[in-house]
Protein backbone atom coordinates (compact mmCIF):
# COMPACT_ATOMS: atom_id res chain seq x y z
CA UNK A 1 0.00 0.00 0.00
CA UNK A 2 1.45 3.38 -0.93
CA UNK A 3 2.34 5.91 1.65
CA UNK A 4 -0.67 8.59 2.28
CA UNK A 5 0.13 12.30 2.47
CA UNK A 6 -1.27 12.36 5.27
CA UNK A 7 -2.06 15.74 7.22
CA UNK A 8 -3.68 16.41 10.73
CA UNK A 9 -7.21 17.52 11.37
CA UNK A 10 -7.58 21.29 11.38
CA UNK A 11 -8.14 22.92 14.57
CA UNK A 12 -11.11 25.26 14.16
CA UNK A 13 -10.15 28.44 16.33
CA UNK A 14 -12.67 31.20 17.29
CA UNK A 15 -11.09 34.34 17.22
CA UNK A 16 -12.69 36.54 19.49
CA UNK A 17 -11.70 40.17 20.93
CA UNK A 18 -9.34 39.58 23.69
CA UNK A 19 -10.14 41.39 26.93
CA UNK A 20 -7.45 43.70 27.88
CA UNK A 21 -7.83 45.36 31.28
CA UNK A 22 -6.47 49.13 31.46
CA UNK A 23 -4.21 50.66 34.94
CA UNK A 24 -6.20 49.63 37.91
CA UNK A 25 -8.32 53.04 39.27
CA UNK A 26 -8.06 53.51 42.64
CA UNK A 27 -11.35 55.26 44.42
CA UNK A 28 -9.17 57.03 47.42
CA UNK A 29 -10.66 58.75 50.46
CA UNK A 30 -11.42 62.65 50.38
CA UNK A 31 -8.66 64.33 52.40
CA UNK A 32 -10.44 66.43 55.07
CA UNK A 33 -7.44 69.06 54.68
CA UNK A 34 -9.22 72.32 53.34
CA UNK A 35 -12.44 70.59 52.61
CA UNK A 36 -15.87 70.02 54.22
CA UNK A 37 -16.14 66.33 53.71
CA UNK A 38 -16.05 64.12 56.97
CA UNK A 39 -12.56 62.88 57.58
CA UNK A 40 -11.79 59.58 57.38
CA UNK A 41 -10.87 57.64 60.42
CA UNK A 42 -6.91 55.71 60.45
CA UNK A 43 -8.38 52.10 61.02
CA UNK A 44 -10.95 52.32 58.41
CA UNK A 45 -10.53 49.83 55.55
CA UNK A 46 -9.66 51.80 52.39
CA UNK A 47 -11.77 51.40 49.58
CA UNK A 48 -11.65 48.44 46.89
CA UNK A 49 -9.84 48.80 43.65
CA UNK A 50 -11.75 49.29 41.18
CA UNK A 51 -10.88 47.15 37.51
CA UNK A 52 -12.18 48.60 34.78
CA UNK A 53 -11.89 47.00 31.57
CA UNK A 54 -11.39 47.98 28.27
CA UNK A 55 -11.24 45.85 25.02
CA UNK A 56 -9.00 46.17 22.10
CA UNK A 57 -10.38 44.80 19.23
CA UNK A 58 -7.90 43.32 16.38
CA UNK A 59 -8.38 45.23 12.90
CA UNK A 60 -6.66 44.29 10.01
CA UNK A 61 -3.23 46.61 10.08
CA UNK A 62 -2.47 48.62 6.55
CA UNK A 63 1.37 48.99 6.20
CA UNK A 64 1.67 52.62 4.25
CA UNK A 65 3.32 51.26 1.51
CA UNK A 66 2.93 47.84 -0.82
CA UNK A 67 5.15 44.83 0.59
CA UNK A 68 4.96 43.78 -2.95
CA UNK A 69 4.58 46.39 -5.92
CA UNK A 70 1.48 45.79 -7.87
CA UNK A 71 -0.73 47.90 -10.74
CA UNK A 72 -4.57 47.57 -10.72
CA UNK A 73 -5.99 49.02 -13.95
CA UNK A 74 -8.02 47.51 -17.09
CA UNK A 75 -4.66 48.40 -18.89
CA UNK A 76 -2.50 46.08 -16.73
CA UNK A 77 -5.65 43.10 -17.13
CA UNK A 78 -5.27 43.15 -20.20
CA UNK A 79 -1.90 42.98 -20.42
CA UNK A 80 -1.83 40.30 -18.23
CA UNK A 81 -4.85 38.15 -20.26
CA UNK A 82 -2.41 38.81 -23.76
CA UNK A 83 0.95 37.24 -21.82
CA UNK A 84 -0.97 34.18 -20.78
CA UNK A 85 -2.90 33.33 -24.08
CA UNK A 86 0.21 34.27 -26.37
CA UNK A 87 2.26 32.16 -23.83
CA UNK A 88 3.97 28.91 -25.68
CA UNK A 89 6.71 26.32 -23.49
CA UNK A 90 10.33 27.30 -24.03
CA UNK A 91 10.46 23.62 -26.18
CA UNK A 92 10.58 22.87 -29.65
CA UNK A 93 9.06 19.67 -29.03
CA UNK A 94 6.41 20.42 -26.54
CA UNK A 95 3.06 22.35 -27.34
CA UNK A 96 1.13 22.44 -23.83
CA UNK A 97 2.48 23.88 -20.29
CA UNK A 98 1.17 21.08 -17.66
CA UNK A 99 0.71 22.71 -14.48
CA UNK A 100 -0.38 20.25 -11.55
CA UNK A 101 -2.34 21.63 -8.58
CA UNK A 102 -1.33 19.86 -5.13
CA UNK A 103 -2.87 20.83 -1.50
CA UNK A 104 -5.10 20.00 1.34
CA UNK A 105 -9.13 19.17 0.69
CA UNK A 106 -10.71 22.14 0.35
CA UNK A 107 -7.78 24.37 0.10
CA UNK A 108 -9.41 25.97 -3.21
CA UNK A 109 -7.57 23.85 -6.07
CA UNK A 110 -10.65 23.09 -8.09
CA UNK A 111 -11.63 26.76 -7.53
CA UNK A 112 -8.51 27.87 -9.31
CA UNK A 113 -9.11 26.34 -11.99
CA UNK A 114 -12.72 27.69 -12.35
CA UNK A 115 -11.88 30.71 -11.72
CA UNK A 116 -8.93 31.39 -14.02
CA UNK A 117 -11.07 29.82 -16.54
CA UNK A 118 -14.05 32.57 -15.74
CA UNK A 119 -11.62 35.09 -16.12
CA UNK A 120 -11.02 33.96 -19.48
CA UNK A 121 -14.68 33.23 -20.58
CA UNK A 122 -15.71 36.43 -19.36
CA UNK A 123 -17.85 35.37 -16.69
CA UNK A 124 -18.14 33.24 -13.52
CA UNK A 125 -18.41 29.51 -14.61
CA UNK A 126 -17.38 26.13 -12.50
CA UNK A 127 -15.58 24.15 -15.19
CA UNK A 128 -13.78 22.32 -12.42
CA UNK A 129 -16.31 20.56 -10.38
CA UNK A 130 -15.88 22.38 -6.71
CA UNK A 131 -16.99 20.42 -3.11
CA UNK A 132 -18.47 22.07 0.13
CA UNK A 133 -16.73 19.65 2.56
CA UNK A 134 -13.82 20.31 4.12
CA UNK A 135 -12.63 16.60 4.74
CA UNK A 136 -13.29 14.40 1.97
CA UNK A 137 -12.02 15.39 -1.77
CA UNK A 138 -14.54 15.98 -4.07
CA UNK A 139 -12.22 15.65 -6.83
CA UNK A 140 -11.33 11.43 -7.33
CA UNK A 141 -9.88 11.93 -10.94
CA UNK A 142 -7.12 13.23 -12.62
CA UNK A 143 -8.68 15.91 -14.65
CA UNK A 144 -6.18 18.17 -17.32
CA UNK A 145 -8.11 21.57 -17.74
CA UNK A 146 -7.09 23.41 -21.39
CA UNK A 147 -7.71 27.18 -20.27
CA UNK A 148 -9.64 28.21 -23.36
CA UNK A 149 -9.47 31.86 -25.43
CA UNK A 150 -12.08 34.38 -24.87
CA UNK A 151 -13.84 36.26 -27.46
CA UNK A 152 -13.62 35.20 -31.32
CA UNK A 153 -10.75 32.59 -30.50
CA UNK A 154 -12.83 31.38 -27.59
CA UNK A 155 -12.63 27.65 -29.08
CA UNK A 156 -9.04 27.96 -29.44
CA UNK A 157 -6.80 26.48 -26.24
CA UNK A 158 -4.24 28.45 -24.79
CA UNK A 159 -1.08 26.48 -24.17
CA UNK A 160 -2.17 26.37 -20.36
CA UNK A 161 -3.07 22.94 -18.82
CA UNK A 162 -4.41 23.13 -15.29
CA UNK A 163 -4.13 19.56 -13.21
CA UNK A 164 -6.59 18.14 -11.16
CA UNK A 165 -6.00 15.56 -8.88
CA UNK A 166 -7.69 14.53 -5.22
CA UNK A 167 -6.92 16.40 -2.77
CA UNK A 168 -4.61 15.55 0.40
CA UNK A 169 -6.89 13.92 2.90
CA UNK A 170 -6.00 13.55 6.95
CA UNK A 171 -6.24 10.51 6.94
CA UNK A 172 -3.57 7.64 5.23
CA UNK A 173 -6.35 6.58 3.15
CA UNK A 174 -8.40 9.84 2.48
CA UNK A 175 -6.61 11.62 0.20
CA UNK A 176 -3.77 11.45 -2.65
CA UNK A 177 -0.42 9.17 -1.88
CA UNK A 178 2.63 10.32 -2.07
CA UNK A 179 3.17 7.52 -4.60
CA UNK A 180 0.34 8.27 -7.02
CA UNK A 181 1.35 12.23 -6.78
CA UNK A 182 4.77 11.55 -8.15
CA UNK A 183 3.49 9.30 -10.55
CA UNK A 184 1.14 12.25 -12.16
CA UNK A 185 4.56 14.46 -11.93
CA UNK A 186 6.57 11.78 -14.00
CA UNK A 187 3.55 11.25 -16.72
CA UNK A 188 2.36 7.82 -16.27
CA UNK A 189 -0.81 8.43 -14.82
CA UNK A 190 -3.57 8.34 -17.54
CA UNK A 191 -6.46 11.09 -18.00
CA UNK A 192 -9.37 10.27 -16.01
CA UNK A 193 -7.58 8.03 -13.97
CA UNK A 194 -9.59 7.13 -10.66
CA UNK A 195 -7.09 7.69 -7.52
CA UNK A 196 -7.34 5.04 -4.37
CA UNK A 197 -4.77 4.46 -1.91
CA UNK A 198 -5.64 1.16 -2.11
CA UNK A 199 -4.50 0.58 -5.77
CA UNK A 200 -1.67 2.42 -6.50
CA UNK A 201 -0.87 3.58 -9.86
CA UNK A 202 1.12 0.69 -11.59
CA UNK A 203 1.92 -1.25 -14.90
CA UNK A 204 -1.63 -3.27 -14.26
CA UNK A 205 -3.06 0.23 -14.36
CA UNK A 206 -5.43 0.51 -17.31
CA UNK A 207 -4.14 3.60 -19.77
CA UNK A 208 -0.47 3.42 -17.56
CA UNK A 209 2.17 5.13 -19.76
CA UNK A 210 5.31 3.39 -19.30
CA UNK A 211 7.39 5.60 -21.58
CA UNK A 212 5.67 9.16 -20.87
CA UNK A 213 7.13 12.01 -23.33
CA UNK A 214 7.68 15.22 -22.18
CA UNK A 215 4.50 16.60 -23.20
CA UNK A 216 2.96 13.88 -20.85
CA UNK A 217 4.77 14.85 -18.03
CA UNK A 218 3.95 17.89 -15.65
CA UNK A 219 5.88 20.98 -15.82
CA UNK A 220 5.62 22.97 -12.84
CA UNK A 221 3.80 21.93 -9.75
CA UNK A 222 1.60 24.26 -7.41
CA UNK A 223 0.82 23.96 -3.92
CA UNK A 224 -2.66 25.21 -2.62
CA UNK A 225 -2.90 26.49 0.81
CA UNK A 226 -5.54 27.50 2.35
CA UNK A 227 -4.51 31.46 3.81
CA UNK A 228 -7.59 31.55 6.68
CA UNK A 229 -6.07 27.68 7.98
CA UNK A 230 -2.44 27.79 7.48
CA UNK A 231 -2.23 28.54 11.40
CA UNK A 232 -4.31 25.22 11.84
CA UNK A 233 -2.78 22.46 10.38
CA UNK A 234 -0.90 20.09 12.17
CA UNK A 235 3.02 20.00 12.21
CA UNK A 236 2.78 16.73 10.73
CA UNK A 237 1.26 18.74 7.99
CA UNK A 238 4.08 20.54 6.98
CA UNK A 239 6.79 17.59 7.37
CA UNK A 240 4.87 15.37 4.68
CA UNK A 241 4.51 18.50 2.41
CA UNK A 242 8.67 19.27 2.49
CA UNK A 243 9.20 15.69 2.25
CA UNK A 244 7.24 15.42 -1.29
CA UNK A 245 8.68 18.75 -2.22
CA UNK A 246 12.29 17.29 -2.30
CA UNK A 247 10.79 14.13 -4.27
CA UNK A 248 9.76 16.91 -6.79
CA UNK A 249 12.81 18.65 -6.50
CA UNK A 250 14.73 15.35 -7.10
CA UNK A 251 13.19 14.99 -10.66
CA UNK A 252 13.60 18.57 -11.38
CA UNK A 253 10.18 20.06 -11.45
CA UNK A 254 10.01 24.03 -10.07
CA UNK A 255 7.22 24.64 -7.60
CA UNK A 256 5.32 27.54 -6.70
CA UNK A 257 2.21 27.81 -3.99
CA UNK A 258 -0.87 29.94 -3.72
CA UNK A 259 -2.31 31.77 -0.74
CA UNK A 260 -6.12 31.27 -1.12
CA UNK A 261 -9.13 32.64 0.93
CA UNK A 262 -7.12 35.67 1.78
CA UNK A 263 -10.57 37.78 1.40
CA UNK A 264 -10.66 35.63 5.06
CA UNK A 265 -7.86 36.50 6.28
CA UNK A 266 -8.26 40.51 6.20
CA UNK A 267 -10.97 42.68 6.47
CA UNK A 268 -9.54 45.05 4.53
CA UNK A 269 -9.04 43.22 2.05
CA UNK A 270 -12.21 41.71 2.28
CA UNK A 271 -13.66 45.05 0.60
CA UNK A 272 -11.27 45.50 -0.89
CA UNK A 273 -8.48 43.34 -2.79
CA UNK A 274 -6.18 45.55 -3.85
CA UNK A 275 -5.09 46.22 -0.53
CA UNK A 276 -3.40 42.78 -0.47
CA UNK A 277 -0.11 44.09 -0.78
CA UNK A 278 -0.77 46.22 1.83
CA UNK A 279 -1.88 43.53 4.69
CA UNK A 280 0.33 43.36 7.42
CA UNK A 281 -1.86 40.19 8.51
CA UNK A 282 -1.55 38.39 4.92
CA UNK A 283 1.91 39.27 4.76
CA UNK A 284 2.30 37.24 7.78
CA UNK A 285 0.38 34.75 6.95
CA UNK A 286 2.27 33.98 3.45
CA UNK A 287 5.29 33.90 6.30
CA UNK A 288 3.55 30.93 8.13
CA UNK A 289 2.85 29.41 4.14
CA UNK A 290 6.30 29.65 3.49
CA UNK A 291 7.28 27.92 6.49
CA UNK A 292 4.60 25.12 6.58
CA UNK A 293 6.40 24.38 2.82
CA UNK A 294 9.78 24.73 3.55
CA UNK A 295 9.59 27.70 1.22
CA UNK A 296 10.76 31.16 0.72
CA UNK A 297 8.16 33.62 0.49
CA UNK A 298 8.55 34.87 -3.43
CA UNK A 299 7.91 31.73 -4.36
CA UNK A 300 4.13 32.29 -3.03
CA UNK A 301 1.66 34.56 -4.54
CA UNK A 302 -2.05 35.48 -2.79
CA UNK A 303 -5.10 34.67 -4.73
CA UNK A 304 -9.05 35.04 -4.20
CA UNK A 305 -10.65 32.84 -6.03
CA UNK A 306 -14.71 33.33 -7.10
CA UNK A 307 -17.16 31.39 -4.94
CA UNK A 308 -20.24 32.91 -4.02
CA UNK A 309 -19.87 35.90 -6.99
CA UNK A 310 -21.90 35.62 -10.05
CA UNK A 311 -19.82 38.46 -11.99
CA UNK A 312 -16.16 39.05 -12.66
CA UNK A 313 -14.34 41.75 -10.97
CA UNK A 314 -11.36 43.74 -12.53
CA UNK A 315 -9.57 43.17 -9.51
CA UNK A 316 -9.78 40.11 -8.65
CA UNK A 317 -8.85 39.10 -12.29
CA UNK A 318 -5.77 40.89 -12.09
CA UNK A 319 -4.66 38.69 -9.16
CA UNK A 320 -5.43 35.72 -10.80
CA UNK A 321 -3.60 36.44 -13.85
CA UNK A 322 -0.79 37.57 -11.80
CA UNK A 323 -0.37 34.03 -10.25
CA UNK A 324 -0.76 32.61 -13.80
CA UNK A 325 2.24 34.73 -15.00
CA UNK A 326 4.10 33.88 -12.04
CA UNK A 327 3.16 30.19 -12.60
CA UNK A 328 4.28 30.24 -16.19
CA UNK A 329 7.77 32.13 -15.50
CA UNK A 330 8.64 28.68 -13.84
CA UNK A 331 7.26 26.65 -16.39
CA UNK A 332 9.78 27.59 -18.50
CA UNK A 333 12.61 27.69 -16.40
CA UNK A 334 11.69 23.77 -16.12
CA UNK A 335 12.08 23.63 -20.15
CA UNK A 336 15.43 25.87 -20.12
CA UNK A 337 16.32 23.48 -17.31
CA UNK A 338 15.87 20.58 -19.76
CA UNK A 339 17.36 22.04 -22.60
CA UNK A 340 21.09 22.12 -20.86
Amino acid sequence: MSRGLSFGKPVAVNVTPSPVFSTPVRTCPASSSGSNSPSTPENATPPPILEVPSFTFQVSSLLENEWRNMEWSEEVRETLMESVRSFKPASETVTEARVLLVGPVGAGKSSFISSVQSVFSGRVINRAMVGSSSSTSFTKKLHSYNIRRAGENANEPTALVLCDVMGVGEGESTGLTLHDALSVIKGHAPEGHQFSPEQPIGAETVGFLRKPSTNDKVHCVVFVIDGSKVGSYAKSFGATFQQLREHISNLGVHQVALLTHVDQVCNATRSDITKVYKSKAIQQTMVKAGELLGMATSYIVPVKNYCSELNLGENTDILLLKAVDHILQYVNLYFQDDSD
